[in-house]
C-alpha cells in the first residue's frame, strides 16, 4: 500500500521559513518522480513543485509563484521528499500534499499558516 505522509507544517511570520517532508513507503520511492500540492481554503488543488525520478538533480520545477523561494529536495536512502519553504507569504497559506507525478495525494497533508 502507498503510503506518503506529511510533516514539518506550523504557523510563520511572514518572511520566515520551514521545511516540509513526506516520508514515503509501499512504493520503489527512488524511481518515481514526486509533486508537492496545496490546498488554499475554499480553492482547489495548485500545483507547486516537481522533481525527477533518481537523483532528481537533473529535473526540478516550480510554479511561478514560488519560483526563487522554495526549493524541493529528495533523499532515496530514506524514501523521503522535502520542500524548503523561504521568504513565506501570507499567500503561501495552505495544507501541502506530496504525491506521485500523475496521482492525486492519498495522504492528509500538513498545514501551513503564515500570518502575522
Amino acid at each position: 500500500e502507498v503510503q506518503l505522509v506529511e510533516s514539518g507544517g506550523g504557523l510563520v511570520q511572514p518572511g520566515g521559513s520551514l521545511r516540509l517532508s513526506c516520508a514515503a513507503s509501499g512504493f520503489t520511492f527512488g524511481s518515481y518522480a514526486m509533486k508537492w500540492v496545496r490546498q488554499a481554503p475554499g480553492k482547489g488543488l495548485e500545483w507547486v513543485s516537481s522533481i525527477d525520478s533518481g537523483s532528481g538533480r537533473g529535473g526540478t520545477s516550480y510554479a511561478d509563484s514560488v519560483k526563487g523561494r522554495f526549493t524541493i529536495s529528495r533523499d532515496n536512502v530514506k524514501n523521503t521528499l522535502y520542500l524548503q519553504m523561504n521568504s513565506l507569504k501570507p499567500e503561501d497559506t495552505a495544507v501541502y500534499f506530496c504525491a506521485k507525478v500523475g496521482h492525486n495525494p492519498p495522504g492528509q497533508g500538513t498545514q501551513v499558516t503564515v500570518s502575522s
